[in-house]
């Protein structure tokens, strides 16, 4: 008998032979608008559970030659069980999406099963891993529940959509493939052909832990604990490139790389152990060769990009690893309307995460924007510097002639007294000794030993607990 798409993505992504389907037998309900006449095997979606690697895990997959694939009430209900099992189990669930929309024959029925959605993704939300798959068709308001999952990915020729790009007013994009959602709209973490993707997935699985009370997700660690990075300085532009080296084996998974590529999120191994990273990264490279140029500003989506990470990571009890060069925030019209609350968001977020923090500044901490990304000010629980970091208020230049507007306006020679003034403001103020002085940074250390020194780190704060005022949530 030959697979549907929708059984081989499962036979796929799961160990062979583990998959176990529930509800095989289900079926329709509704009879109007014809559709008695119609065969709806499974509602237009398997469900069931298997493995990954030996890890138990819940799987939902849209059969999108039964009635497009869409939602209807039966439908929604098999998916509404698959998600309850979950959570008694404490499994992650994972939903491979080819769907129409909503079932229109169905109506408010389809409607409701919609809703029931949402609130068992609502419930799981925090407690098990969620990851979604588009392949196909992704609309209407399955758009939404692929949105509510932790982790969206989307095969290349997809398509994700709450309107339909013909249906919006004067629009002559795309809005719906995958390179709209994954670089513009940041909605999806991954993109690739249907193998890439079911391949990214497993992965992710594999260093993830199945709940929010599991232990942290190891993995045997034949990697040199004090193995030192030689010209990690190197890559304080391509902070993609530097995790990958710290990381146990060059292990390295980044999420939404296409999306705000200033701002990197993505995880890596340490001793084992999985860890969360975030860090400015100005420029990519290959070869050696710089590919592409970000600037060292803070921007909104950056920002938004970084704080969603950090929640998820806090979560699921996931230690977290930021490595800061920031200048500041990117200054144009665009990026004024939201950089407010998108960087009041981020900053929110790390002070708020209780997991092991350890920052590493690697470049630039200026100002706010230095403040915000993980540092001592705001709760990270280990601060170190490598040699030629600096933390400031502001660049030394722009200070200086802020602060001595005056005497350099009365100056017969104004561009030696900035020259001097510079120098020694950038010697009292941006010195990275000076902040470490002040107790800002726990150690200053040189580059090369940066993964054997957050790793010590991270073990001394395996057992970190902290007690938080009691309040039902944070409202930022």
């Amino acid at each position: 008998m030959t697979k549907t798409s929708a059984m081989k993505r499962i036979h796929e992504l799961l160990d062979d032979n583990s998959f176990v389907e529930v509800g095989a037998y289900v079926t329709a309900r509704s009879t109007d608008f014809n559709m008695q006449a119609q065969e709806t095997p499974g509602d237009g979606v398997i469900t069931g559970y298997g493995t990954i690697e030996g890890a138990l895990v819940y799987v939902y997959s849209q059969e999108a030659s039964v009635m497009g694939g869409s939602m209807g009430e039966m439908h929604a209900a098999k998916i509404e069980k698959l998600y309850h099992m979950a959570m008694k189990t404490g499994a992650p669930v994972i939903g491979l999406l080819d769907c129409a929309g909503l079932r229109l024959q169905e109506g408010i029925d389809a409607l409701n099963g919609f809703g029931r959605l949402y609130l068992c993704q609502t419930m799981a939300s925090g407690v098990i891993p969620q990851i979604q798959a588009v392949f196909g068709t992704c609309g209407g308001g399955m758009a939404v529940a692929s949105a509510m999952a932790d982790f969206t990915f989307m095969e290349e020729k997809a398509n994700l959509f709450v309107n339909a790009p013909n249906a919006i007013v004067s629009n002559d994009t795309d809005t719906s493939d995958a390179k709209f959602q994954s670089e513009e709209a940041g909605n999806v973490c991954m993109t690739g052909t249907e193998e890439e993707i079911l391949s990214a997935i497993h992965t992710l699985v594999s260093v993830l832990p199945a709940n929010n009370e599991d232990d942290l997700s190891y993995d045997e660690c034949g990697d040199d604990l004090n193995r030192l990075c030689e010209g990690l300085e190197s890559f304080s532009g391509d902070t993609a490139a530097a995790l990958a080296l710290i990381s146990d084996d060059g292990f390295y998974m980044e999420m939404k790389k296409a999306y705000a590529p200033s701002m990197v999120t993505a995880f890596i191994r340490l001793n084992g152990t999985t860890v969360g990273c975030v860090a400015n990264r100005s420029e990519s490279l290959e070869n050696g060769e710089k590919t592409a140029e970000y600037g060292t500003e803070l921007t909104a989506q950056g920002c938004e990009k970084a704080a969603e990470f950090v929640t998820f990571c806090d979560a699921f009890n996931i230690p977290v690893l930021t490595l800061v060069n920031t200048t500041g925030y990117k200054g144009c019209k665009c990026t004024e309307k939201k950089i407010a609350k998108a960087a009041a968001r981020m900053t929110y977020a790390f002070a708020n995460a209780d997991v092991p923090k350890v920052t590493v500044m690697i470049g630039k901490a200026n100002g706010t924007a230095g403040l915000s990304m993980n540092s001592k000010s705001i709760g990270a629980d280990i601060v170190y510097a490598w040699k030629d970091a600096s933390m400031s208020m502001m660049d030394a230049a722009p200070a200086v002639k802020i602060m001595y507007a005056k005497e350099i306006e009365a100056s017969e020679n104004p561009g030696q007294l900035i020259k001097e003034k510079t120098a020694e403001y950038s010697e009292k103020m941006e010195g990275i000794a000076s902040a470490a002085k002040r107790g800002f940074i726990d150690d200053i250390i040189p580059a090369s030993e940066t993964r054997q020194r957050v790793i010590a780190a991270f073990e001394m704060l395996f057992t970190k607990r902290e007690d938080r005022p009691a309040k039902k949530h944070g409202t930022v």
